[in-house]
């Protein structure tokens, strides 16, 4: 797809900045509350899988459209870059699922 030049740049940028806030603040939420480790790691696989899902779609956008089979590696990238979002989410809603628990309490 025809882009200007610094547009890749600007939302890589911008991508990282936002992704890295949200990193830091559950390692940072992490670190004080000291429990629930599978849901804070599942959050932070999320992102991950988020950043590779990203990755991907940027590749599939900044892909040269002259290329005689152009059309079918853009989908490839977009199908790859929506599979992965698919299995981060997946981990979000176990991570989401695992926060809203609550620790029984045995009142005798």
């Amino acid at each position: 797809m025809p882009l200007e030049k610094e547009v890749v740049n600007l939302l890589t940028g911008g991508f990282i900045i936002v992704i890295g806030m949200a990193i830091l603040t559950t390692l940072l939420l992490w670190l004080k509350t000291r429990n629930n480790s599978f849901a804070y790691t599942c959050t932070l696989l999320y992102f991950l899988l988020f950043s590779v899902s990203i990755y991907f779609f940027l590749k599939a956008i900044s892909f040269d459209y002259n290329h005689p089979m152009a059309s079918e590696e853009i989908s490839l990238r977009i199908g790859i870059s929506g599979v992965v979002w698919a299995l981060g989410i997946l981990c979000l809603m176990m991570g989401i699922v695992n926060f809203s628990k609550t620790k029984s309490s045995t009142v005798s």
